[in-house]
């Protein structure tokens, strides 16, 4: 089973590293739009890590990826599916029936909440075979300290477990073990209910929901998202990560009801997640969840091309902020292979190529275990009559002839 794998290289450190002499610690910190106390305190080693919003930030103004700014895991050597396999294992709930993992060291607070960062940061980077192998050790350790910690401890504990929980069960659902996916996401919600943060329950339980939607329960994942947003819904001034929270679920109710063909129902949804967006004013990255004007458009395309429209799906792409720099990559590839559907099937291929040529070449792996990528070059190569060599290589690379 081996023993918990987290970065090897403090946060800090590899702050100072990549800053060198290239900022002061207040010039890198303006430039990432964050306190300079943030900057050093993560340096001076007072604080250990950060949000991952904070962290993106940071990575993005070091002009870094973010697995280069936590440090790389010591992931284990195995194919995919293996990973995938020990993945399900790990997320199997047994501990209450023959205990914790007997062969594995219990993390402690500060290396849960640095398990936590690294498993969000690798599952939004799109690499889901690399998720799948380094995220069983980071559960196994999360599983015996849950189990082994003092009552001071274990809401920390429990937080990070279902946080990782949750990566896990989003990671699983991309490779599809969507049994698998369920009872990791369960497990995470059940665990997100122990702690005093209402919004984060809500939030996992919309990823449940997008779940249900996945596998064409729509119905069900409306109803999910329904409940949980009157759970939650705001009256009055509200907290940003709170606006967040139930703006997503607003969303993820009008994506299920457009694949379920309910236009009017999703319209509403879309238009009321937007007014939440405004309320909230900026993009945001809440429980490791975006939120605000940038994921708006993206999702609007999406329910457009859903619904069949994709004229409004074009136009709705074209809002988009500042290229989608506030989505993490899985996000913008997601919306790249969006727009060449859309452009694809408005009899534009040529517009269609460079953006599914961009989102492939952006996270090849993420590509590899969507459907949505091979759809639309199975159309280019139906649709185009002369398959140029970026066209042909696509092909290759996705598997589709």
């Amino acid at each position: 089973m081996g023993s918990f794998i987290e970065p090897g290289q403090p946060i800090g450190d590899r702050t100072r590293q990549l800053r060198g002499k290239l900022y002061t610690q207040r010039e890198l910190a303006d430039k990432a739009g964050l306190s300079v106390d943030l900057v050093r305190k993560l340096e001076q080693g007072t604080r250990t890590t950060a949000s991952v919003a904070s962290l993106h930030k940071l990575a993005r103004a070091l002009d870094v990826t973010l697995a280069d700014l936590i440090g790389p895991a010591r992931v284990p050597d195995q194919a995919p599916q293996e990973g995938a396999v020990e993945l399900r294992h790990a997320v199997t709930d047994l501990d209450d029936l023959i205990g914790p993992p007997a062969d594995v060291e219990p993390v402690g607070v500060d290396a849960a909440q640095r398990a936590d960062v690294y498993a969000w940061g690798i599952y939004w980077s799109g690499d889901h075979d690399a998720a799948a192998a380094a995220l069983p050790n980071l559960i196994y350790g999360l599983r015996a300290g849950y189990s082994t910690a003092n009552l001071p401890d274990k809401p920390a504990l429990a937080y990070a477990l279902a946080r990782t929980l949750w990566a896990a069960g989003s990671t699983l659902m991309h490779l599809r073990h969507n049994d698998a996916a369920s009872a990791a996401t369960r497990w995470a919600v059940r665990l997100a209910a122990e702690g005093n943060d209402p919004w984060m329950h809500a939030t996992v339980q919309g990823s449940l929901a997008w779940q249900l939607m996945v596998a064409g329960r729509y119905a069900e994942s409306m109803r999910l998202t329904e409940r949980t947003a009157a759970s939650i819904e705001p009256h009055g001034a509200a907290a940003a990560p709170h606006l967040s929270a139930y703006g997503s679920l607003l969303l993820q109710s009008g994506n299920a009801a457009a694949r379920n063909g309910n236009a009017p129902a999703a319209r509403d949804y879309l238009a009321a997640a937007a007014d939440v967006a405004q309320r909230v004013g900026e993009d945001r990255n809440d429980y490791s969840t975006t939120f605000g004007p940038s994921l708006i458009a993206m999702q609007s395309a999406d329910v457009h091309i859903a619904l069949g429209d994709y004229d409004r799906a074009v136009d709705a792409a074209a809002t988009l902020p500042n290229q989608g720099a506030a989505l993490p990559t899985m996000a913008r590839c997601r919306h790249l292979a969006d727009r060449a559907l859309a452009h694809v099937r408005l009899g534009q291929p040529e517009t269609a190529l460079p953006l599914m040529s961009t989102a492939v070449q952006s996270s090849p792996n993420w590509a590899k275990h969507q459907q949505l990528p091979k759809v639309v070059v199975r159309e280019l190569l139906h649709t185009t009559k002369q398959r140029s060599s970026t066209l042909r290589n696509l092909a290759s690379t996705l598997g589709v002839s």
